[in-house]
């Protein structure tokens, strides 16, 4: 029998069971990656106890019985007679190595080996076809050391970087043709994969037309980037007559995917997730909207019997069961079952009972918070009480991670959600503002506006608002019509897209630590494969790519500032076109317009401003009441006194802060002390002149 993922998921929980583990310590899938990597790179459990280097890695996460699991894991697959896919490879080189006449069989049945995609095998694959190969030496491999971008699931670039060494009598043949791609496409791509060390060099090179330069957009924000990406699939489908699947947009990780979700869906583009799930129907964001419902509406059945065990309390299938009978034979919902338990005579013991009380104790909590907390606050409260953060930040394997990131991601929506309205009520009340200052000007509206926004005229958007907005964005998941043919644009990670083409490929999230990813800045090694990636995702468009960054991004629900790509460092002007330097048009409030006055080539050798948000880049400037400064991803301080001093030296490129607006960078100061005006780009709120002496703003960098 060959056990598949969930398979082997269900023998490590057994297992975990057995030695009384608790399964949100000892996460099974970390451990079946764990697992994996010392199968492929053939080390059997025996040995995996004996190395030390294994040993003590596992001891710092907290995991120092790897070793046994892994020991027990495998005499249990014997048992049953039974391999994963790794033991597949495992057991083959066992074959070959401890039984002579079988390697010979093979070797003479076998005569002539080909393998494609040789930069993705792992180290197990590596030994099979150097045995098999090792009698006759004809071998034949196809690869691209520049596709190599599968480390995490074991491949070893080396494999084919040290192929010439393994076989030194080869023949190489350099494929250099591209057919795919535009002349600037290409040409683009192999600057690019150039600044790599671990290559073989090659020129690629193409017959193709020289096609439309690469595009650069810079975004205001994460969601803007969004906005901006299906205006312009929009505005190309109408201008070329281009059907929706042309189209692909492509990403670092899942969890970008929601905001690109939501623009889409606003502009009725019909698009699907290649390979995986929409944002709203992962099962982790399924479960903390599950929580919201509840919150919401106690009476919700489906959501109660969702999450009342997860993250695990305790509370078994049959108790849940015995719930469900009492809930339906007295027409009443579960949760009033609950709240009357005592009266219901169900055989549930009193542990049991505790945990089912704490349970509804806790959801009866957020019910009354509700209205006393915004969408976010409330949301990551839920999220931390629950224990769901901590449940999957503990997991530390590929799919752990991006769990954790979509929820994140689900937060960061639910702040962007809140922030925004208060966006739009800065403008319900420009009639306060100019009735209480008759002869400022309409523009100077912003600079008072926090002062009025107190008490009961600040209006929160509460967490059963975002549900009505999500319950509008999930209706179109619900169609269940086959997308095998439908006309629609494709959304994916980078990593899913190689193989696939498209005449219209956009790139987003094209920033530091997003892109290349914050896990991958520790070697030159990781660092190369992330320009592989890049390489991958440029060079998936046929005959048009958009590249894009965002000049703030919502991070763990904070405005952070984003800095470009170094991978933008790296194209060439003579095959890119970059957005505009001038500071004051940085985030231009045309940028909704058609992409094409996003675009300019640059009149200075710099290619796009990145914004500044390291400390040391700026000259040393009074703060505003320093002590009572924050971070720059800290949350603004109430109540502060303004420093005249501070304002009458305010300077453009500073970076403040503003209670309702955020982070902004200083583009412009004008006229003179006391009455000075400035121009500010806020992270979220957009460009603001405000007056200075009302303006409650401090400097913090």
């Amino acid at each position: 029998t060959i056990y598949d993922t969930d398979d082997s998921k269900s023998l490590i929980r057994e297992i975990l069971k057995q030695f009384q583990l608790d399964d949100k310590a000892y996460k099974p899938g970390l451990i079946l990656s764990r697992i994996s990597s010392a199968k492929n790179n053939l080390i059997s459990a025996q040995k995996y106890m004996l190395n030390p280097v294994a040993m003590e890695e596992d001891k710092i996460a907290r995991m120092p019985l790897i070793g046994q699991i892994f020991l027990t894991y495998q005499k249990r697959l014997f048992k049953s007679g039974a391999m994963d896919f790794d033991d597949l490879l495992f057991n083959t080189n066992v074959l070959l190595r401890d039984f002579p006449a079988v390697l010979n069989k093979y070797q003479d049945k076998f005569r002539y080996i080909m393998v494609d995609e040789y930069q993705d095998t792992n180290f197990s694959q590596y030994v099979i076809v150097r045995q098999l190969a090792a009698r006759f030496q004809n071998i034949c491999v196809v690869g691209d050391d520049a596709q190599s971008i599968y480390s995490f699931r074991g491949a070893n670039i080396q494999n084919i970087l040290n192929f010439e060494k393994d076989y030194p009598e080869l023949k190489t043949f350099k494929l250099e043709q591209n057919y795919r791609s535009t002349q600037n496409i290409v040409k683009a791509a192999n600057l690019i994969i150039s600044n790599n060390k671990d290559q073989f060099k090659k020129d690629v090179w193409t017959n193709n037309d020289e096609g439309e330069k690469i595009k650069v957009v810079r975004a205001h924000t994460d969601n803007e980037e969004g906005q901006l990406t299906a205006s312009s699939i929009f505005q190309t489908r109408m201008n070329n007559q281009a059907m929706a699947s042309e189209f692909a947009i492509l990403y670092r990780t899942n969890a970008q995917s929601r905001a690109l979700e939501e623009a889409l869906r606003k502009m009725n583009i019909p698009y699907r997730i290649y390979g995986g799930l929409s944002f709203y129907q992962r099962k982790e964001i399924k479960d903390l909207l599950a929580y919201f419902r509840l919150a919401i509406n106690n009476n919700d059945d489906e959501s109660l019997r969702r999450v009342i065990n997860y993250p695990a309390r305790g509370i078994g299938q049959t108790t849940v069961d015995k719930l469900t009978v009492a809930a339906n034979d007295n027409d009443i919902s579960v949760f009033t079952v609950i709240e009357n338990l005592r009266e219901f005579n169900l055989g549930i013991a009193a542990g049991t009972a505790a945990k089912i009380f704490e349970f509804s104790g806790m959801i009866k909590l957020f019910s009354q918070m509700l209205p006393h907390k915004d969408a976010f606050e409330m949301g990551n409260h839920i999220a931390s009480t629950t224990l769901i953060l901590k449940d999957l930040h503990t997991d530390k394997s590929p799919e752990g991670v991006s769990r954790y990131e979509n929820i994140q991601e689900l937060l960061n929506g639910m702040q962007d959600f809140v922030d925004n309205t208060r966006t739009v009520q800065d403008e319900e009340l420009k009639e306060v503002v100019l009735a209480s200052f008759e002869d400022a000007p309409s523009d100077l509206f912003d600079a008072a506006t926090a002062e009025h926004k107190e008490g009961d005229q600040k209006k929160i958007r509460t967490l059963d608002e975002f549900m009505m907005d999500v319950a509008l964005l999930t209706d179109a998941d619900k169609d269940k019509e086959d997308e095998k043919n439908a006309d629609k644009v494709s959304l994916m990670t980078i990593h899913a897209a190689k193989g696939l083409e498209f005449p219209y490929v956009y790139i987003v999230g094209m920033e530091e630590n997003l892109f290349p990813s914050q896990l991958s800045l520790q070697s030159r090694t990781e660092i190369e494969e992330e320009r592989r990636l890049f390489y991958v995702a440029i060079t998936r468009a046929e005959k048009k790519a958009t590249l894009s960054y965002a000049g703030v991004r919502y991070r763990y629900g904070k405005v952070t500032y984003s800095e470009p790509s170094r991978f933008l460092d790296e194209l060439d002007e003579r095959y890119v076109e970059f957005p505009k330097t001038d500071n004051s048009t940085m985030f231009a409030d045309d940028t909704f317009d058609d992409f094409k006055t996003s675009y300019s080539t640059p009149k200075s050798s710099s290619k796009f401003e990145k914004p500044i948000h390291k400390k040391t880049a700026l000259p040393q400037l009074n703060l505003i009441n320093k002590k009572s400064v924050t971070s720059l991803q800290g949350k603004p301080v109430s109540n502060i006194n303004i420093d005249m001093d501070a304002i009458r030296n305010l300077r453009a490129e500073m970076i403040v802060e503003h209670d309702k607006f955020g982070q902004g960078k200083v583009i412009k100061v004008e006229g003179e002390f006391p009455d000075l005006k400035a121009v500010i780009q806020f992270g979220n709120a957009g460009q603001k002149m405000l007056l200075l002496k009302y303006a409650k703003i401090r400097v913090i960098g």
